[in-house]
């Protein structure tokens, strides 16, 4: 959604829904992976659907799996929460999507910092 109702909407949503995933849905699930941020949401012009981006950091694969799921199977009752929070005729319909930018990136920094390192052990 683009222009600055749309910006801020996602920014809106984008931290209302962290704070649903931070609080309640972690009561309910403590098998929960311990960072999961909120990267982006994307939410289309008509308010029926939103994309939401999350980064997951967990070193083991299955607990982030697991949590991913989580969230995914648990879309509805975010929406729910934040059509108790936010004052909106309709609340979109939530997709989750794992955003894999952050680890690409750790990946890429320590590729760097490989190199650099056999740089400096060369000379």
């Amino acid at each position: 959604m683009k222009g600055l109702r749309g910006e801020r909407l996602a920014s809106q949503f984008r931290e209302e829904i962290y704070r649903v995933i931070a609080t309640k849905l972690r009561n309910r699930y403590s098998s929960l992976s311990a960072i999961i941020s909120v990267t982006q949401v994307d939410v289309a012009p008509d308010l029926k659907t939103a994309k939401v981006y999350v980064s997951i950091y967990d070193p083991d694969t299955a607990r982030k799996d697991a949590s991913f799921k989580i969230l995914k199977e648990n879309a509805g009752f975010i929406r729910h929460e934040l059509s108790q929070v936010l004052h909106l005729r309709t609340v979109p319909e939530l997709s989750f999507i794992l955003d894999g930018s952050m680890e690409y990136g750790a990946k890429i920094d320590k590729i760097i910092e490989s190199l650099e390192n056999q740089e400096n052990k060369d000379d």
